[in-house]
């Protein structure tokens, strides 16, 4: 891998993550690239005409996207090649009636959303960002809104009040600790619909604040994604976990010719961080409908023709993995312990949290072999309970053969996360090779 391929896709990397603050965004800014590379929009609402070659995406329910490139050869011969991620990250989202007065304060409610690291959002710069449903010409439509500014913080309390902190650890009860202020009542009022109406006027959308029918509102922090260390090596970012993934998908898929056998394509999903469930989660038909669809316009059509099709599939789950820690290497398994800028990592688990097995192990394997890579492993502890990704969901929806892989990273589910900038050239490197 050369430095400057190293330095291309990481820093590329790092552009993604900053252009997408919330799911909404990374579904925008997934389509964006997607059109400027010739990809289409189709809607599922309307029929589809498709042939050999087309390059096609779907996005349901603004945070979820699909990509797909069709092959050459009808796809109940070939099968596809998947790559599937998820587009969100824990975070702190506002509640419906999130303004709050306590104490001479203004502050917004919020909800934890997935498994967040309290304390790593205390004392930041945040801002916020999402989408907003308003009224215009009698019918509701979504508009994207990012402030891209300071507007909140969650203050920590001092060591004087609290004088065990060092020693006992920091307790925060989310639905008392972690409500951010946003202005001094002394200082006039702050109400948020007039700031989203404000925002909306920056973007060109003009609105009143009756306009407003709903909104779905993401805390972020606001300090840029960096690279850092003293070669460059480290990558400092939020949501690495897991734009992280869905940027290497996606650069794969992109980076392909544009004759291809097999058809191949990109799942990136919402609400993983919070269980799939959901109209565009990986528990949802939102895959299965898609590929359904394919294979009816680009197959033999006889009836079995979906089931042939994904016995010929595979699919590869991209999600972070965890490095090994060097202050807490007792927490990982001894004889599996990933280092970060040492390449992908296998992830297994007998207990189909990951849904790798020996022969999806050995295909993605041999696909690094193919690429030049060495593969990692990463088994957690037997002592100790293991996440899940949407590689076991979507296994046991379709059917379709599983690997569970990840680049390692350190700080999953901070508010500010750690990789290695080496790392994502060889994760593309491998499933650019998977898709031809």
């Amino acid at each position: 891998m050369s430095p400057t391929d190293i330095d291309t896709q990481a820093n590329d990397l790092l552009q993604y993550i900053d252009a997408s603050p919330t799911p909404y965004h990374a579904v925008r800014e997934t389509a964006r690239r997607l059109a400027a590379q010739g990809f289409r929009e189709l809607d599922e609402r309307e029929s589809w005409s498709l042939k050999p070659g087309d390059k096609v995406f779907v996005i349901r329910g603004d945070t979820s996207i699909a990509a797909f490139q069709l092959g050459t050869k009808p796809v109940d011969t070939t099968g596809f090649r998947l790559v599937g991620s998820h587009t969100d990250s824990p975070n702190l989202r506002l509640k419906p009636n999130a303004p709050v007065n306590r104490h001479g304060y203004q502050q917004l409610g919020v909800e934890i959303y997935g498994g967040v690291l309290l304390h790593t959002w205390t004392d930041r710069d945040l801002s916020l960002a999402g989408r907003v449903v308003a009224l215009h010409n009698g019918r509701p439509q979504h508009h994207l809104v990012d402030f891209r500014r300071p507007l909140l913080r969650v203050p920590n309390l001092a060591i004087h009040l609290n004088r065990g902190v060092n020693t006992d650890g920091l307790k925060l009860n989310p639905q008392e600790h972690m409500v951010p202020v946003l202005g001094l009542e002394s200082a006039g009022p702050a109400e948020l619909r007039a700031l989203l109406v404000e925002e909306l006027g920056r973007a060109g959308v003009k609105a009143a604040a009756d306009d407003l029918l709903g909104y779905d509102l993401c805390l972020y922090d606001l300090q840029p994604s960096t690279r850092s260390g003293l070669h460059g090596e480290f990558l400092h970012a939020p949501r690495l976990d897991n734009l992280a993934s869905c940027h290497t998908g996606l650069t794969a898929l992109l980076s392909g010719t544009d004759k291809r056998e097999a058809t191949v394509g990109v799942v990136l999903y919402d609400h993983e961080e919070c269980g799939s469930r959901s109209a565009q989660g990986a528990a949802s038909p939102f895959l299965k409908d898609l590929l359904e669809r394919i294979v009816h316009a680009h197959s033999d059509g006889r009836a079995d023709a979906f089931h042939r099709a994904i016995r010929h599939s595979f699919m590869v789950s991209a999600d972070m993995a965890h490095a090994v820690h060097p202050n807490y290497s007792s927490m990982h398994e001894p004889k599996h312990q990933p280092q970060l800028g040492a390449g992908p990592v296998i992830k297994t688990n007998v207990n189909q949290s990951y849904a790798t097995d020996g022969e999806s192990w050995a295909h993605f394997a041999a696909l690094c072999k193919e690429a030049g890579v060495t593969p990692q492993h990463f088994v957690t502890r037997t002592d100790l309970g293991c996440g899940s990704t949407i590689g076991p969901i979507t296994a046991g929806q379709l059917g379709i053969r599983t690997v569970d892989v990840g680049n390692p990273m350190l700080s999953m589910h901070s508010i500010r996360e750690l990789a290695a900038a080496s790392d994502v050239a060889r994760m593309v490197a491998v499933l650019t090779r998977f898709f031809a």
